[in-house]
């Protein structure tokens, strides 16, 4: 079985951190992606980025009490994104000092 190397360019982050750290983890995922909403970050980045983004990450989290997700994509062509609830653009930067 042939194994597929894939390069991904687009991708969502979403994380759950102890409050100590949502300041660290907020702005490294701000320097790779865009912030979308509250923890939730999206945007194309390069393969090698994306390697520089988790070696980032992994410098700040604890990995026994946080959580990070990171959902890779070939493209910003290949999901569909549909908003249920209250639609307007809340980023939560108000939320970090």
């Amino acid at each position: 079985m042939k194994k597929e190397n894939y390069n991904f360019n687009y991708a969502f982050l979403f994380y759950d951190v102890n409050e100590k750290r949502v300041t660290k983890v907020f702005k490294v995922c701000k320097k790779y992606l865009s912030h979308f909403q509250k923890s939730v970050f999206r945007g194309e980045i390069t393969p090698s980025k994306l390697i520089s983004l988790r070696n980032d990450l992994n410098k700040v989290i604890q990995m026994d009490e946080d959580f990070v997700c990171i959902i890779k994509l070939k493209n910003d062509n290949v999901y569909g994104e549909e908003v249920l609830g209250n639609k307007r653009n809340e980023t939560g930067e108000e939320l970090i000092l």
